[in-house]
């Protein structure tokens, strides 16, 4: 039972917590030792990659015939998820690579591509990304554009992409593009981009206000020759399989939420204890009191949103509404109890030496990136109706 939500949860097998232990061993030995220095460098260690696929952290959804763990259970991810928040390690970008890119090999990949890119996805030799946002289009997809034209063998892709996590390490990038501007939505295509194609570049390594350690980058292409065998999935099919892929990534951004509530509320309730003004622990005055009982009320709500919503989606259940109820949800939440915990601690919260100034910067883009809070609402609205 978490103590800042007092709620047992029942969403886990004992051999989920094994994996737990396992990957919380992983963190100790191979993450914290060097995330500080990552967050200074603002990228981690190819290194790490390479650790996390060795021990199965990578690709556990993938077939064993291509390196990976046979399983497809997303609880295993959700492990993940939850244990790089909880110790805030945000320059691991294993959830964007299992839980966004993943399915995008698994579900569209031809049989010769999954024998090229899936072993060493799974081994971390291959660091992967999702190429959508652009400079001009942000939340609106449809508005992309980057071109991709068909000559011959090959796709000339041109256009630039922002705000890429694992811009600067990936090896292969899913690139949304548009191959036939005529058919609206249906003139969007993915296509593989690999490390070291002729005019495929990184931008600014960008420098944000959060989330220090992950790489997010520009990425430029010109005249960028894409074999047609690296197409995924078929043409002008790109923006129904974003549609059908999102509701993952949604729901993985709220798990990280709550996980992040859980953890931050819980450090901010051991300092109340320990913090004394007046004489007297600030958790024993009443305003203390009044507000970290509603701050637990919040956190128990979004966990049990979030453990129902994630049960559904492992049976396959999950709409695209509900994940995006998931996340704007617990986003927002995120932010505001965040905001209240750093609060509690006074002038030492504005410190970034102690972790809830941290946290509070790296919470910030989550109501942001996957989708923002108002492109949530819409989605929301139009099911509804109106």
């Amino acid at each position: 039972m978490s103590n800042a939500t007092l709620y047992q949860r029942t969403l886990f097998e004992p051999e989920h917590e094994l994996f737990r232990e396992s990957y919380r061993a992983f963190l100790d030995k191979h993450v914290a030792p060097h995330h500080e220095q990552w967050e200074k460098d603002k990228i981690v260690d190819r290194s790490v990659w390479l650790e996390a696929g060795k021990q199965g952290f990578l690709g556990m959804a993938v077939p064993e015939e291509y390196g990976g763990g046979g399983n497809d259970d997303f609880r295993y991810n959700a492990v993940i998820g939850e244990e790089n928040t909880r110790g805030r390690y945000s320059g691991l970008g294993f959830t964007l690579h299992n839980d966004v890119v993943a399915p995008y090999l698994l579900r569209l990949a031809t049989e010769e591509q999954k024998q090229r890119w899936l072993p060493g996805f799974c081994s971390g030799e291959l660091i992967t990304a999702i190429a959508m946002t652009e400079p001009g289009t942000g939340s609106d997809l449809q508005g992309i554009k980057t071109r991709a034209v068909k000559q011959g063998d090959h796709y000339v892709l041109n256009g630039s992409k922002t705000f890429i996590t694992n811009g600067i390490l990936s090896d292969l990038v899913i690139v949304v593009a548009q191959t036939d501007p005529d058919k609206g939505a249906l003139g969007f295509s993915l296509l593989v981009v690999e490390r070291g194609m002729e005019g495929f570049e990184r931008g600014r390594h960008l420098d944000k206000i959060g989330l220090d350690a992950q790489d997010t980058s520009e990425l430029s292409f010109t005249d960028v020759k894409v074999p047609a065998e690296n197409l995924l999935g078929e043409e002008g099919q790109g923006f129904i399989y974003l549609m059908q892929n999102l509701p993952q990534e949604r729901i993985t951004i709220a798990i990280s939420a709550a996980a992040a509530m859980e953890a931050v509320l819980e450090e901010t309730i051991e300092y109340t204890k320990e913090r004394k003004a007046f004489g007297k622990p600030i958790g024993s005055f009443q305003n203390s009191r009044f507000l970290l009982a509603e701050l637990a009320t919040e956190a128990t709500a979004v966990r049990i949103m979030i453990d129902e919503f994630l049960k559904m989606h492992i049976d396959s259940h999950l709409s695209a509404e509900q994940a995006a109820m998931a996340k704007w949800y617990a986003t927002e939440a995120q932010v505001k109890l965040i905001d209240r915990c750093l609060q509690l601690h006074g002038g030492y919260g504005y410190m970034r030496e102690y972790s809830v100034a941290r946290a509070y910067l790296d919470a910030r883009v989550q109501t942001i990136f996957g989708g923002t809070t108002e492109i949530m609402k819409e989605i929301i609205g139009r099911k509804l109706g109106v």
